[in-house]
């Protein structure tokens, strides 16, 4: 999964971005919208001690689970499996968006512009398999950040269990059909454009709110 932009300093800090951002977030992107004639405004970034907000915020202690209660209800997430951990990827695609880090407070700042291997019309990746070879700043999620990583999605399965709040509707594994993540507005899918096709000089005019956002619990 992609950290930040090309720029990142590594895989722990996701940085690079400009010293200040001189772009309003746009309120989404299309296929068809123009790459050259972005709009630029004022500053997006939000605040810096948001991480910090939402771990306090998820510290307490969570009830015993049953035990025939799903795996990601009765298991940590270092005591899941390969299998299981893999299958808590919803496949929404946010992740795979280039961010941009504000060096004056660390706010990092999503665009709507993907990674190479991201197919923008399904929002899936194109080579999942050999995602890291073809990929090098591409990272396997950890629990630790899952835990702590500030460039993961609020919608995102690891960030949600991580802060003790299950897994929502959408989810696959939750509904049984994996075309809920776009019915509830969370894939990327059809929103954003690959990097192939943008300068990395360009990416402040490709700020985006939407990948930030939560969504509902309930349908």
């Amino acid at each position: 999964m992609r950290a930040t932009a090309k720029q990142q300093a590594s895989p722990f800090e996701p940085g690079g971005g400009p010293e200040k951002s001189g772009a309003a977030p746009r309120d989404d992107c299309t296929q068809s919208a123009d790459p050259s004639s972005q709009p630029q405004g004022s500053d997006s970034f939000g605040h810096a001690d948001e991480q910090e907000n939402r771990q306090a915020k998820h510290r307490q202690a969570a009830p015993r689970p049953r035990h025939d209660a799903p795996f990601w209800e009765r298991l940590s997430l270092e005591e899941m499996s390969t299998k299981q951990w893999e299958s808590l990827c919803d496949g929404c695609g946010r992740c795979c968006l280039s961010k941009l880090e504000d060096i004056d407070t660390g706010a990092i700042a999503f665009t709507c512009v993907s990674c190479t291997l991201l197919d923008t019309r399904t929002g899936k990746c194109s080579d999942y398999a050999n995602r890291f070879q073809r990929v090098p700043d591409c990272l396997a999620i950890t629990p630790e950040m899952a835990r702590t990583s500030p460039w993961l999605p609020p919608t995102c399965a690891y960030r949600r269990l991580a802060e003790g709040r299950g897994l929502a509707w959408w989810h696959p594994l939750i509904s049984g059909d994996p075309e809920t993540v776009k019915l509830a507005g969370v894939s990327a899918a059809g929103r954003v454009f690959s990097e192939d096709d943008i300068d990395e000089d360009d990416l402040e005019g490709f700020i985006v709110n939407w990948p930030d956002d939560d969504v509902p619990d309930q349908p």
